[in-house]
């Protein structure tokens, strides 16, 4: 296993005091200047280099948000939108109606499932779901859909990386995920404090902050 250490920038020789060439490290910092995120890098008598230079990364400014998650192979990932897309407090999870939709997958791309679901039975309206898959943005003249309300899991690898997100009410929010509680997934779902991390029960007409979420 390669030394585990937080790289300031591809050229920095004081974390690694006078690094040899072809020394090999894991970087743990997704900001490192002039790099692409966490990896490994070697030292090329240079510069700190990193071993898949073009492949997707945590922090990445991509996909019409911040890329917070990425597989072993850095082609695929999930990438959160910028800010939260609710107006005011926050807006309810059901439409209305409190009845188990199926709503029930937890896991990186689940949210995507439980969003459609959760749509094909409360239909049209003004809730979480829908306000994430009615969500668009446009950058660099690329239009970017397809966006969804996060699975429990998702949810809380967004809280993981708050800080490099950004945007998030860290004081009282409590953000809805798409995951359908087993004890009561007629009336309840997941939610996350953005403050200290732990998820909880609620009911579904409470109201909530939402932050959307897309995978590549």
């Amino acid at each position: 296993l390669p030394p585990r250490i937080a790289l300031s920038s591809t050229t920095d020789v004081t974390t690694i005091a006078s690094p040899t060439t072809g020394l090999m490290v894991y970087n743990t910092n997704a900001a490192i200047t002039s790099g692409n995120g966490c990896g490994y890098y070697y030292y090329n008598g240079t510069k700190w280099v990193n071993f898949i230079a073009g492949k997707h990364y945590i922090g990445e400014s991509w996909g019409g948000g911040k890329v917070f998650w990425v597989d072993e192979t850095g082609d695929h990932g999930l990438v959160s939108s910028l800010s939260d897309q609710n107006t005011g407090y926050g807006i309810q999870w059901y439409n209305g109606t409190n009845v188990a939709v199926g709503a029930n997958a937890d896991g990186v791309y689940a949210g995507a499932m439980n969003t459609a679901k959760i749509i094909a039975v409360q239909g049209s309206g003004s809730y979480a779901a829908k306000l994430c898959d009615n969500y668009s943005i446009t950058t660099n003249n690329i239009c970017y859909t397809c966006w969804y309300l996060p699975s429990k899991y998702e949810l809380q690898l967004m809280w993981v990386q708050r800080v490099m997100i950004g945007n998030f009410n860290t004081s009282n929010g409590i953000y809805w995920s798409s995951t359908e509680t087993t004890s009561a997934p007629t009336t309840s779902a997941w939610e996350e404090e953005f403050k200290y991390g732990a998820q909880y029960e609620d009911l579904k007409y409470s109201q909530d902050p939402v932050r959307c979420i897309r995978k590549f």
